[in-house]
């Protein structure tokens, strides 16, 4: 369970009963005993551990709940599918709800006034459904001439559900009114 949680630290007692086919009150004693908190808890824990603020987006801009944000580095997120995010008939995720998540936090993590999207290489691997719930990463890989490629990832239950590279097109215009004055 420990390492399951290393991969997946928003994991619920519900879904590691399910995933450890176990009952709920059994994960809650194995979790007593490892010293292991709550999902509310972990996620208090990693969202203190985030240090930057969101520069390039007003908070309530980025599609899920940044859980920790190194400017110009990585950053990653938390989102809870509910039924905005899904085809009613079906109960699948639209696909722009998965691109959202991963696109808000490319430009969140760049440490600019002025980030927009370039152009995207991204793989879907399986469709999400309601209920579950999303983590998202973005990596800064290497900057070059006003354009940063960005590695992202949707993770969702232990497995990848999007994956790919995104080039977000950076201007910082604090910079450019430094240089102008």
């Amino acid at each position: 369970m420990v390492a399951y949680l290393l991969d997946n630290p928003f994991a619920t007692d519900e879904q590691l009963a399910e995933r450890f086919r176990v009952s709920v009150p059994t994960i809650r004693l194995d979790r007593a005993a490892l010293q292991i908190p709550e999902a509310r808890e972990r996620i208090r824990l990693m969202a203190t551990g985030h240090h930057d603020r969101v520069r390039s987006l007003e908070r309530e801009e980025v599609l899920g709940e940044i859980t920790e944000l190194q400017l110009n580095r990585y950053a990653t997120s938390r989102l809870e599918i509910t039924p905005a995010h899904v085809f009613s008939r079906n109960g699948i995720v639209r696909g722009h709800v998965l691109f959202g998540q991963v696109n808000s936090l490319a430009v969140a993590v760049m440490d600019a006034d002025v980030v927009l999207t370039a152009k995207t290489e991204l793989r879907f691997h399986r469709s999400v459904r309601l209920g579950e719930t999303l983590i998202g990463r973005a990596d800064v890989l290497m900057r070059r001439a006003g354009v940063t490629k960005v590695r992202v990832q949707t993770v969702s239950q232990g497995e990848v559900v999007v994956d790919g590279t995104i080039w977000v097109a950076v201007r910082d215009d604090a910079a450019d009114r430094e240089v102008r004055a």
